[in-house]
């Protein structure tokens, strides 16, 4: 049955015109009156039963029906802050990685990112990838949309609450001797920050300004995987922990 991710409050026994691009995808996979959907509003687990009632040359109506609480969503949360990747490997980490069930997404500009923005252009990226965010979910069964942070630096974020959650598990993917490879470490049952670099990782000062922060030095074995894998890599561990 399609899932459409909607926005607006949803109540059962309801008629709701549903969002543009909720209604836009409706009318794409060409349903009609009486063709039956599923909506969830990606801020919890409950998804509702739906009947398409009107199509409209740019509208859709549907009739809110039954909810369910569908909990699709791995036991523990597991947060990404990751440099972020060049050209559309951000896109196709964003959709794997809530395909897997990241619970939000914290894009960061360090050293070696090749991807820096600022102002309205980095607004629009952040609205992108939060919207690829919501088809994966739509796609893969998922309730609880990821949160897509707006962009930082690397030190700006490391100096923000988030980051210094003393009841998180924070680790910072690092190949220096040492490192607890992340298949190793103690299980815990709370949530996580996973700290992840870009094309070349961090540089030596930003791992040391990690490290202070709190973040302890975890691997992921010795082959060197690639900026958008190795998050992902570490995202599948941490959430089977």
């Amino acid at each position: 049955m399609p899932r459409f991710y909607c926005a607006a409050p949803l109540v059962s026994d309801t008629e709701l015109d549903l969002p543009a691009g909720a209604a836009r995808h409706v009318q794409v996979l060409r349903l009609q009156p009486g063709d039956a959907i599923t909506l969830f509003d990606g801020r919890s687990q409950d998804e509702y039963d739906a009947t398409v009632t009107r199509m409209g040359r740019s509208d859709v109506q549907v009739r809110v029906g039954a909810a369910r609480s569908m909990a699709r969503e791995p036991a523990r949360q597991i947060h990404l802050a990751v440099g972020m990747p060049a050209n559309d490997r951000m896109d196709w980490l964003i959709e794997k990685a809530t395909e897997l069930g990241v619970a939000s997404v914290q894009p960061l500009m360090t050293e070696r990112s090749v991807l820096k923005l600022s102002g309205e252009r980095a607004d629009k990226k952040i609205a992108h990838w939060q919207s690829v965010a919501i088809s994966a979910c739509e796609q893969c069964g998922g309730n609880l949309v990821p949160v897509i942070h707006p962009m930082q630096s690397l030190s700006q974020w490391l100096k923000t609450p988030a980051a210094g959650q003393a009841d998180h598990q924070r680790l910072l993917l690092s190949l220096r001797a040492g490192s607890t490879p992340v298949a190793r470490l103690p299980v815990q049952a709370g949530p996580a920050w996973f700290l992840s670099g870009p094309e070349g990782g961090l540089s030596q000062a930003e791992e040391e300004l990690a490290i202070v922060a709190g973040f302890a030095p975890a691997s992921l074995g010795p082959r060197v995987l690639r900026a958008e894998t190795a998050a992902l890599a570490a995202l599948t561990l941490l959430t089977q922990a």
